[in-house]
């Protein structure tokens, strides 16, 4: 048996594989045989981590967005209070995030894994986190900076701003579409 995942972290490297699988082949695709030959272990191994193929899906959509997630909260635990600033702050990271794992940007928005309700009085209960992680900044922005805003302006608001990142992020990852500049170091100008 070849060691082709870090030692230890078989769970991970079995998502990662099944990433690239489902962004390669689609959903249908994903055999757990076919990760364990990838990973170069047992075909019984996946399934120490995963009862069958759907319990596989929900990890990686849940892997991919904890991931995510952790990623925005972590750059706006690191900004300076200013709501105006976190809410650029979380812009440029939605975007970096999406530049380094470009992967995961595939996984999430070709295949209708995201979850949100626009309606801006709407239960974020089971809302794409990265999505109620915007929503509760804007919430914020609105009581501080707009307070005279009805809840359809709020919604528009908060529509523009994530077109604006989800956009710029599609832009890059379209194959005909080149620019001599590196995105990373021009996306911070982009979001002003």
């Amino acid at each position: 048996m070849s060691d082709k995942y870090h030692h230890g972290d078989l769970r991970n490297a079995l998502i990662e594989e099944g990433i690239k699988m489902i962004n390669n082949s689609g959903e249908e695709s994903l055999s757990m045989r076919k990760l364990a030959e990838r990973c170069g272990v047992s075909m019984a191994a996946p399934y120490a981590h995963f009862k069958n193929k759907e319990e596989m899906i929900n990890a990686i959509k849940e892997y991919v967005e904890e991931a995510f997630t952790k990623y925005l909260e972590s750059a706006l635990a690191s900004c300076e209070n200013d709501i105006e600033k976190k809410i650029i702050t979380l812009g440029n990271a939605y975007i970096i995030f999406f530049i380094e794992n470009p992967e995961y940007f595939t996984f999430l928005f070709s295949r209708g894994y995201i979850h949100a309700n626009l309606d801006f009085k709407s239960s974020d209960e089971n809302a794409f986190k990265p999505f109620k992680i915007l929503k509760d900044l804007c919430t914020i922005y609105f009581e501080q900076k707009k307070p005279e805003l009805s809840d359809y302006e709020k919604e528009l608001e908060i529509i523009r701003i994530w077109a604006s990142v989800q956009g710029l992020t599609s832009i890059m990852f379209m194959p005909n579409v080149k620019w001599s500049r590196k995105w990373k170091d021009e996306i911070s100008k982009l979001l002003k």
